[in-house]
């Protein structure tokens, strides 16, 4: 088969626009062919050159989206940059990218550059390129020179291919005897008319009791960049450490600890288990706050910057504010499991002569009951049957963006004095937690011994055992993410899945039957740890499925 499509590839020819799709398709089956048996491997390789060909023909489409998607953005936190509704050659272009994810991600892996080059659209379609392949295109870009510009150009640069060290059509991605900038590696420069240049040490000596406190006045003075290409050296004072890494790793930990303090009433605990964190909207009892709230951002870009480990977990929504993506209410459940719920039943249920609300919610500051209109004049405005899905979005609005957004705009201020808005939006929410808090060590024994079946399941029924061999056969990366899809966080409770935290403390991870159609995606309740798991068939749909699941459903809930 595979040579019949070679033979048949060689008839084909790209002067002609008839002769692109089935090019395309020719290229797709041989790319099949070699994906389905391990020994045609390197057939890939030999079709770069056609798929590099298939990128430059598509490049024209994409970059169109890019321009229609900058304009229309808008600098509001609401408005997703991919929003714009997709072309028949954009579909054409996710469906084979997509289908053929595996294969791209080997070479990719082989040759980084290609995502400066060639393959650059790649960069821009969150479901084809696997986390490690972003990762390592993140660090290169953001260590490279061309980085600090910014913005919607590096994208439409990327788009048009003129940026990194990507090579041309079919041409080395990288130049013959260079090797691509390692992640960790810092460019060094000195600017004219700074008091610090560029990639000298930064010297903090803090008091380990008020390391918050400490290192915010010492960072006071620092610009984005000095802090970025900075080198950070600590001194905890009347102690005898000396720093050669480990001291600045402890700092961290030690910030990342006293952010969450509740005495600086900056963030809450989540309903969800209690270990993930959202802005506190009453925070303005502490005078500094949003000063503070940029104090975070800029560490945590530090962070970043300089992948050190951070045990800072974030609820859902605070990542997709990073991220610049839609929040819904489904998002909810995570701060308010009961309202959630709450907003669920007015969607699926005929409201009519049943609810007595307006376009108006009660805000409680500390003692203090105000009302705040959702539209004007909404205190007067009755929630009907046709009205209500508006309604649960300006709610949801009002409680996940409006409530904080002074918060969320200082905390991103400080965040993208370190990381580039565009640059961070190649991550999902999933993948930016694991950016920032790491990846995870999962005992998948610890895990299944320490989980509940429930609805006629038991350690013994089918789908279960297929269930903990899918999971085995998972890499590092998907265990976390179906922890993630699952719990809410891919954290890991120090003494182990016994202590997993739900809504109301210690809850066991539970695995429940789904009695509905066998062909459903597993769907999950993040503030109980549920897994609703339905019957399927066999081994192999079942993984399938799960991985579908937690690849797509990032917040936590199943496609019907």
């Amino acid at each position: 088969d595979l040579a019949q499509e070679l033979m048949r590839l060689r008839s084909l020819s790209l002067s002609n626009d008839t002769h692109f799709v089935p090019l395309w398709e020719a290229t797709s089956q041989c790319l099949r062919c070699a994906g389905a048996s391990p020994e045609l491997a390197h057939v890939a390789t030999v079709l770069l050159p056609l798929i590099e060909s298939f990128m430059v023909v598509y490049k024209p489409v994409l970059a169109e989206k890019s321009r229609m998607a900058d304009s229309g953005g808008g600098s509001s936190v609401q408005i997703s940059p991919m929003s714009v509704a997709p072309s028949a050659g954009e579909t054409y272009f996710q469906n084979f990218t997509e289908r053929h994810k595996k294969i791209l991600n080997t070479l990719v892996r082989n040759n980084p550059g290609l995502l400066s080059g060639s393959f650059s659209l790649l960069v821009f379609n969150p479901h084809v390129l696997d986390f490690d392949n972003k990762r390592s295109y993140f660090y290169q870009r953001l260590h490279d020179d061309s980085a600090g510009a910014g913005g919607s150009n590096n994208r439409r640069a990327l788009l048009l291919g003129q940026g990194g060290t990507g090579g041309g059509l079919g041409q080395p991605a990288t130049v013959a005897g260079q090797q691509p900038p390692s992640a960790g590696a810092h460019t060094h420069h000195h600017h004219a008319g700074q008091q610090r240049p560029l990639g000298q040490t930064l010297h903090l000596n803090v008091r380990r009791e008020t390391v918050f406190e400490d290192s915010y006045h010492q960072f006071a003075g620092q610009s984005g960049e000095e802090i970025k290409r900075g080198r950070i050296h600590v001194k905890f004072r009347d102690e005898e450490g000396v720093d050669a890494g480990g001291v600045s790793r402890e700092w961290f930990q030690a910030l990342a600890r006293q952010m969450f303090n509740p005495d600086y009433a900056l963030f809450k605990p989540s309903a969800a288990g209690r270990v993930t964190y959202q802005p506190n909207p009453q925070s303005w009892v502490n005078p500094d706050h949003l000063q503070y709230f940029k104090f975070v951002g800029r560490i945590i870009g530090k962070a970043i910057v300089d992948q050190r480990v951070l045990d800072a977990y974030f609820t859902r929504s605070f990542y997709k504010h990073i991220l610049g993506r839609k929040v819904d209410y489904r998002d909810m459940e995570a701060i308010d499991p009961s309202y959630y719920k709450s907003l669920e039943w007015i969607l699926e249920n005929d409201i009519t002569e049943l609810l007595e609300e307006t376009f108006s919610i009660e805000v409680d500051d500390f003692g203090q009951h105000r009302v705040v209109d959702l539209i004007p004049d909404g205190q007067n405005v009755n929630v009907t049957e046709e009205n209500k899905a508006e309604y649960v979005r300006l709610v949801t609005l009002q409680r996940l963006y409006l409530a904080i957004k002074d918060q969320i705009k200082s905390f991103l201020t400080g965040f993208h004095d370190l990381i580039p808005r565009d640059l961070i939006q190649i991550f999902n929410e999933q993948e930016l937690e694991l950016l920032i808090s790491g990846m995870p060590d999962i005992d998948v024994d610890d895990w299944r011994n320490n989980t509940e079946y429930h609805g006629g399941f038991n350690s013994g029924s089918a789908q279960i055992q297929w269930f903990w061999r899918a999971v085995r056969s998972f890499d590092q990366e998907e265990r976390a993410k179906l922890l993630q899809f699952v719990t809410g966080t891919s954290k890991v409770p120090l003494e182990g899945f016994a202590h997993l935290q739900g809504n109301q403390g210690v809850q066991k991870f539970q695995i429940h039957k789904d009695f509905g159609s066998p062909t459903r995606l597993p769907t999950a309740h993040t503030c109980f740890n549920q897994l609703d798991l339905p019957l399927c068939e066999s081994f192999d749909t079942l993984r399938a499925n799960l991985l579908l699941a937690i690849s797509e459903c990032s917040t936590g809930f199943g496609f019907v």
